[in-house]
């Protein structure tokens, strides 16, 4: 049984809750700005923690796994619904699609035609990684709270659940905050809004419109601090071709046959978040309506 437990993924989500309680207690009464750094990165590894969890790790057993981000210290996206919405995104044949990929940032052409003009800007805004930052933890909250009311409404009881667990899953964040930390709640939410911006980082390029479907995803060779806070996800193609591989296991997969993976996705790589950067932070990385959505539907 306990050779079968991935202790790396076990160890690093036992120190992600440690420097979260330091950094909400102890920290917070040295220095507000560094706790809230500290909090938001903790957050951000929090949720590749979480994404690690859905896909098996680090035990064999769901409700294990499960059981150990059950805390809801993110406080704005039911584990649940991620857990679900992710897996359904990981339907390779439907990526980017804007109805049936979950994750995609792309809208259908006719859904685009229909925007006001204030809310294009906002969208254009939002494919930039400077509005992906600023602005994109809103962006994709109104528009997966407003997806899952409209599956209330529909009658989904297993969103309502998810929700339920959800919220039951914040009250010991908020008798940790009330009783234990010493973090106001407001620099907390600051601080879970910057760890989703962390995370936008890593999601900003994942995913491309391409003709063929492996042509869609990406591969950025990046193994900074950024690398360890996504862990590893910026190897996204091997990710997707095997998402039951651990995430420590990633980089040594794609470095191994780096060629063939780049003939897989036709090339789809950059060589850093740095690069990232420097060629899209203020430049938008592609258009909002799918650019091949009339010549494939």
């Amino acid at each position: 049984m306990f050779e079968q437990v991935e202790w790396k993924t076990l160890g690093l989500i036992a120190l992600t809750y440690v420097v979260w309680a330091l950094a909400t207690g102890w920290l917070a009464t040295i220095w507000l700005p560094l706790a809230i750094g500290v909090t938001a990165l903790s957050l951000a590894l929090h949720s590749s923690l979480s994404h690690e969890v859905l896909h098996g790790h680090p035990f064999r057993n769901r409700l294990l796994n499960e059981a150990l981000v059950f805390p809801a210290i993110g406080l704005f996206i039911p584990y649940l619904r991620f857990r679900d919405t992710h897996l359904d995104h990981h339907r390779d044949e439907n990526l980017t699609d804007p109805y049936d990929d979950p994750e995609s940032n792309y809208l259908d052409p006719a859904v685009w035609d229909q925007l006001s003009p204030m809310m294009r800007v906002v969208l254009r805004l939002n494919n930039t990684l400077f509005g992906r930052l600023l602005i994109g933890p809103i962006v994709a909250q109104v528009t997966f709270t407003g997806s899952d009311w409209r599956l209330v409404r529909g009658g989904d009881s297993n969103v309502v659940w998810a929700w339920v667990w959800h919220f039951v899953g914040i009250i010991p964040v908020v008798f940790w905050l009330a009783y234990v930390g010493h973090m106001p709640l407001w620099a907390y939410v600051l601080a879970a809004y910057f760890g989703i911006s962390t995370i936008k980082i890593r999601t900003f390029l994942e995913h491309r419109a391409h003709e063929q479907v492996s042509g869609r995803v990406v591969v950025i060779e990046d193994r900074g601090w950024l690398a360890f806070m996504f862990l590893n996800n910026n190897f996204h193609l091997v990710h997707h071709l095997h998402p039951g591989v651990p995430w420590y296991e990633l980089p040594k997969m794609y470095f191994a046959n780096s060629e063939q993976y780049l003939q897989t996705n036709h090339g789809y790589r950059y060589r850093s978040y740095g690069e990232v950067f420097r060629r899209y932070f203020f430049r938008a990385k592609d258009q909002v309506p799918h650019p091949l959505w009339r010549s494939t539907k």
